[in-house]
């Protein structure tokens, strides 16, 4: 089982189909689960894909649309009846408080869970900690709508060989990562002497949303980049009257930001098939694949330095 993953829970735009839950995805990132876009039924679909409640210690709603924020309700009482020992931070849209208050408390119940609202009011930063950065900005819809992006620090991968041949070793070797310089008989020893610079992944969440330049910004780069693509490009105009993107404008985008696989979701209830959608994006980019609920699409892992 990989450890960088998203398991998706819903693919439905608007409305829920047969086959097709409302929106919700949980990525597993090391020991992170966050939960993005929860819409009805998130607690079911957990429950099929072996969740649990306390396993989730973020929650990003990148707008209130009901497909989007109706399930977060459920997903917070449930918190607090598993007694989650950890808090939880829900991120959103400032202009969108009232609704995020009106969901938090949208029927009694024993609030026992650390709920830590996070409202985002401009695009930047909106978390970090030691093995991540969390970064929202401001995308095109009818609504204040936030895409995100989380990524790990670059870090250094040093040589064996290259630390023996400068007599670094044991305790010094720490102490060269700390600080970054590190003396040594004289010379001055830097982290990129003795090492390679690995880049960290990256994961952008992209969703209801016109092509825009924040979400190539967002998508810069990123190993998996799940994207909305609510319609199939016949219906580009319409997907553009509704704030929404076609398989074929998600897949410019991956291409333009250089994402390394690209995971399609967010499917009007007219299409029942998703072949189609997996057809349009590969004229522009190789590694696509249109997601079903309950999938489970790795987070590629980076090449390590020869």
């Amino acid at each position: 089982m990989s450890n960088r993953e998203l398991i998706v829970l819903g693919s439905a735009s608007q409305v829920p189909t047969r086959h097709r839950n409302h929106n919700a995805y949980f990525l597993r990132w090391d020991d992170e689960g966050i939960l993005f876009d929860p819409g009805e039924g998130t607690q079911r679909q957990m429950l099929f894909a072996g969740l649990s409640a306390s396993q989730v210690t973020r929650v990003c709603i990148t707008h209130f649309h009901g497909d989007h924020a109706l399930g977060l309700p459920g997903i917070i009482q449930r918190l607090s009846l598993d007694s989650a020992p950890h808090p939880v931070e829900v991120y959103y849209p400032a202009s969108g408080q009232v609704f995020y208050e009106r969901l938090r408390n949208a029927t009694p119940f024993m609030d026992k869970a650390t709920i830590v609202p996070r409202p985002i009011a401009k695009d930047g930063v909106v978390a970090e900690t030691k093995g991540f950065k969390l970064s929202a900005a401001r995308l095109e819809h009818s609504i204040d709508t936030f895409g995100y992006r989380l990524e790990e620090p670059a870090r250094m991968r040093l040589d064996a060989g290259r630390l023996a041949a400068l007599g670094i070793s044991g305790p010094r070797v720490g102490e060269l990562q700390r600080r970054g310089v590190l003396e040594v008989d004289g010379r001055t020893v830097r982290l990129e002497d003795v090492g390679e610079r690995r880049e960290g992944q990256a994961f952008a969440f992209i969703m209801d949303t016109r092509p825009c330049a924040n979400a190539v910004r967002l998508a810069e780069g990123v190993d998996l980049l799940v994207c909305e693509s609510t319609y199939l490009d016949s219906e580009r105009q319409e997907a553009h009257d509704h704030f929404h993107m076609t398989a074929r404008q998600a897949a410019e985008l991956a291409r333009e930001a250089k994402a390394r696989r690209l995971a399609l979701t967010h499917f009007s209830q007219r299409y029942e098939d998703n072949a189609p959608f997996v057809q349009e994006a590969q004229a522009c980019v190789a590694d696509v694949v249109a997601v079903r609920d309950l999938d489970h699409v790795e987070v590629p892992k980076r090449a390590r330095p020869a």
